[in-house]
């Protein structure tokens, strides 16, 4: 990683300042495939607004000197809407004991620097440091292997999340947003990957 890309992890009231450049860079990095995010700040304050009322969630933000160039987020599992709860309680599991990775968005000139693994490290970090999860997870979205707007050279993150500790499960859970190619919102489904915290 690059000498000046500061890596820091704000919670809380802290996470307030940080709003609208995670705003701001969701609907910039999400907008490319797989997601295709047709997003509006509207929708993002509304989002994001969470983050500001749970105690235990955390905003973690990359910095290229005073340029916020990447941000991931994580929060309780818990203090997420009923649908992404939904698929966990169906099987059992204490959501209590689940620590929820949001988004991961960085921009494209700063991948392949470390800072997606400094995401991963800071926010299980953050779940470690509250001491009462046995879990960390997160979701991503599942498009059909031909779908039209997948680039050519596209290769999906399984390898590197598999490498952060994480496993694929058959927890699915749907979420709807307006792709840039639609006209309306639609339902994607998204696919759960869990890491024990050991």
């Amino acid at each position: 990683m690059e000498a000046e890309i500061s890596i820091i992890t704000y919670s809380g009231a802290q996470v307030a300042p940080f709003l609208e450049d995670v705003a701001r860079l969701r609907i910039e990095v999400f907008r490319a495939y797989p997601y295709l995010y047709e997003g509006t700040m509207d929708d993002e304050h509304e989002y994001l607004r969470t983050y500001l009322h749970s105690p235990d969630a955390a905003i973690v933000i990359a910095r290229d000197d005073d340029k916020v160039v990447g941000a991931s987020t994580c929060i309780p599992l818990q203090a997420e809407p009923d649908h992404v709860k939904a698929p966990f309680l169906e099987k059992g599991y204490d959501i209590n004991t689940i620590y929820y990775y949001g988004e991961s968005v960085l921009l494209p000139d700063y991948r392949r620097k470390g800072i997606g693994v400094g995401f991963f490290e800071h926010r299980e970090r953050k779940a470690r440091t509250l001491q009462h999860f046995d879990w960390v997870c997160f979701c991503a979205v599942e498009r059909p292997a031909e779908h039209p707007l997948r680039p050519t050279d596209y290769i999906p993150l399984n390898h590197f999340w598999k490498r952060r500790g994480f496993h694929e499960t058959e927890l699915v859970c749907t979420m709807s947003w307006k792709d840039v190619d639609e006209d309306q919102p639609s339902s994607k489904p998204l696919r759960f990957w869990m890491k024990e915290l050991i």
